[in-house]
């Protein structure tokens, strides 16, 4: 998943309104550019919102928020850390993040991969869901904060504890709280109050094991990580108890309304 060799067309995005550089994103991929290289990026958010699935975008420095909302196709290269939302919404693509980002990663995402190197925030993961042609799924190489997973429809969340430890924490409390679908895979143990209502633990058996293998593998060849080393480990998985964690509360029988 390298950057492609055609040649790249660079910006300063010194001193842009988060407005003018997103449009000058726009205009360079409609006029056929599809290698976009971006330096001094600080806080400007949306970016790569509304490219073409073609593009790929390399950004050094501190997007702002809702990195790639809405994305669809493209590939986004981050040398830097990156704030609140990234991936939100997105359908298919892949963000790729060289440091630590914030809150709310992949926020109602899917479709499409995020790769975080370092930590991420709190309620990363928040109404993923999967798409008939496949499912999305986050990848955060260090720890995670509370509500991971919160109501979770579908996807993949992986948390593997391997960079920007919180104080040795893998993941914060209320752990998958409301999920109804998809998975959470943690590398290490956590103690078992940390998981929220409407999620279980369950052994990790072949099939688990060959989806980690499959979504580890490139993940690890991007940021230099022994692949056998880190499976080496044990994961626990997350997984729902039902598919209607608040049937009773929201939807009761007449009788019982």
């Amino acid at each position: 998943m390298s950057l492609s060799a055609s040649p790249a067309v660079e910006l300063d995005a010194t001193g842009l309104h988060y407005q003018e550089l997103n449009a000058r994103l726009a205009t360079l991929a409609a006029a056929g550019s599809r290698r976009l290289v971006v330096r001094n990026v600080l806080g400007q958010r949306f970016i790569g919102t509304g490219l073409p699935g073609e593009v790929e975008l390399e950004l050094h420095g501190t997007p702002g928020e809702d990195l790639g909302a809405f994305l669809d196709g493209p590939t986004l290269r981050v040398f830097g850390n990156a704030q609140n939302a990234a991936g939100n919404t997105m359908s298919s693509g892949l963000i790729i993040i060289h440091g630590a980002a914030g809150d709310i990663v992949g926020h109602s995402m899917r479709g499409g991969q995020i790769w975080v190197q370092g930590s991420a925030g709190y309620r990363v993961g928040i109404h993923m869901k999967a798409c008939p042609n496949g499912g999305p799924a986050v990848i955060v190489g260090g720890s995670a904060g509370d509500f991971l997973g919160e109501y979770m429809a579908g996807g993949v969340l992986i948390v593997l504890g391997l960079a920007n430890g919180d104080n040795g924490r893998l993941v914060g409390n209320w752990l998958g709280t409301g999920m109804h679908g998809g998975a959470i895979y943690v590398r290490g143990e956590f103690p078992g109050y940390r998981i929220g209502r409407g999620a279980g633990q369950a052994p990790c058996d072949d099939g688990d094991r060959a989806l980690l293998r499959a979504y580890l593998g490139p993940y690890c060849a991007e940021f230099g990580l022994d692949l056998e080393q880190v499976l080496a480990s044990p994961f626990t998985k997350l997984a729902p108890l039902t598919a209607r964690p608040y049937g009773r509360l929201y939807a009761g029988s007449v009788g019982e309304l």
